[in-house]
C-alpha cells in the first residue's frame, strides 16, 4: 500500500501550535494549493487542505511560517472521526506531514517565513506509537550562495564547450 502526498501552497492563516498533556507540540495549518487548470470562466481554483505536523518541526512551522507563506510538504493522508457537542460524528481528513520545508526566504514578499538562505528542511516521522523518535533534525544553510547573486552572469570572458562536452 502507498500513502504518500507532496504539497506546495500558501498558508491561509498563521499555524496554531499546541501541545498535548505529554508536552508533545503539534501544528495545525492550512495549505491552499492551486489547480493545475483553470475553470470555464478562466479563473484559477485552488483547493484548501488541512495539515497537521508534530515535534520539533511543528515549533519550526508556528516559529518561521505565518499567513502566506510558500510551503512544501511531504506527508500522508489520514483520516479520523470524532462525537461533536451535538452527539453527532464529524469525519475529518487531512496530511500529516513528515518534512516541511520552506520555499521563501524570511522577509520576502509572498509572506515571509523561510529561515536562512538557502532553504530549510525540517524532518520528523510524526507521532510514534511509543511517544519516541522523530524529534527534527535541522539541515539549515545547505547552499551558502546569497539569493541575489546570478550565478551565471558573465564576466566578460567567453565559455568553451566542446560538442563532447554535450550530452546530447
Amino acid at each position: 500500500m502507498i500513502n504518500r502526498v507532496v504539497l506546495v501552497g500558501r498558508l491561509t492563516k498563521d499555524p496554531e501550535l499546541r501541545y498535548t498533556p505529554n508536552g508533545v507540540a503539534v501544528a495545525n495549518f492550512t495549505l491552499a494549493v492551486n489547480r493545475p487548470f483553470s475553470n470555464q470562466q478562466g479563473d484559477r481554483e485552488a483547493d484548501f487542505i488541512n495539515c497537521i505536523v508534530w515535534r520539533k518541526p511543528a515549533e519550526n512551522v508556528a516559529n518561521f511560517l505565518k499567513k502566506g507563506s510558500l510551503a512544501g510538504l511531504e506527508g500522508r493522508i489520514q483520516t479520523r472521526s470524532y462525537d461533536n457537542n451535538e452527539g453527532r460524528r464529524v469525519y475529518v481528513t487531512e496530511v500529516v506531514a513528515d518534512s516541511v520545508q520552506f520555499l521563501e526566504p524570511k522577509g520576502s514578499g509572498g509572506g515571509g517565513g523561510g529561515g536562512a538562505q538557502g532553504g530549510n528542511d525540517f524532518y520528523s516521522r510524526g507521532p510514534a506509537p511509543t511517544g519516541q523518535g522523530g524529534y527534527g533534525q535541522q539541515n539549515p544553510n545547505r547552499n551558502q550562495s546569497r539569493l541575489d547573486e546570478d550565478p551565471f552572469a558573465s564576466d566578460g570572458s567567453s565559455i568553451d564547450i566542446s560538442d563532447d562536452d554535450l550530452p546530447f
